[in-house]
């Protein structure tokens, strides 16, 4: 094994949890959807493993996972079909799970306000990183959050929005 596969496969190995968790957020809890985004994002990190420095790789990451699962909704065919094992129990929030009701809080909003919501709050990046990871400005990221948590202030009762570190 080369030195930069070893070296690949170590970063993978200590991140590839977060990644998947953070796009499984991205992806309102569909954890087919957020492995393959993540795979995605694994080959082209893998593509440009050389040229990338040390202290970008965790960014460039997760930038690769965001624009994989916002491209993955925006497909033709992901706007065609859309299938599901089972129906969500929407008036069953007492009973789930503080995992289940962030993402069940989290279909509720468009991808590219989810992305930020999940970014800002669930990841705890900065303003800046999140702007990075979505190839957008930090005013975008500022106005996308804030609608977010507001989106899901007047949907869900109150205290839970709080789940997501209402800021």
């Amino acid at each position: 094994m080369k030195p930069q596969d070893r070296e690949f496969t170590e970063w993978v190995t200590a991140r590839r949890d977060g990644l998947v968790r953070m796009a499984a957020l991205l992806t309102s809890g569909d954890r087919s959807r957020a492995e393959d985004a993540v795979q995605a994002a694994l080959t082209k990190l893998y593509l440009r493993w050389a040229r990338l420095r040390p202290e970008t790789l965790d960014a460039y990451a997760r930038r690769c996972v965001v624009n994989a699962t916002v491209d993955e909704h925006r497909s033709l065919f992901r706007r065609r079909e859309r299938t599901f094992a089972e129906l969500p129990d929407v008036a069953a929030l007492e009973d789930m799970r503080d995992d289940d009701r962030v993402i069940t809080m989290l279909r509720a909003l468009p991808a590219g306000m989810r992305a930020a919501v999940v970014l800002r709050y669930v990841e705890g990046l900065s303003v800046a990183e999140t702007a990075a990871a979505m190839r957008c400005s930090e005013g975008n990221v500022k106005s996308q959050s804030a609608r977010g948590l507001q989106h899901l202030r007047d949907l869900f009762p109150a205290g839970m929005a709080a789940q997501l570190g209402d800021h």
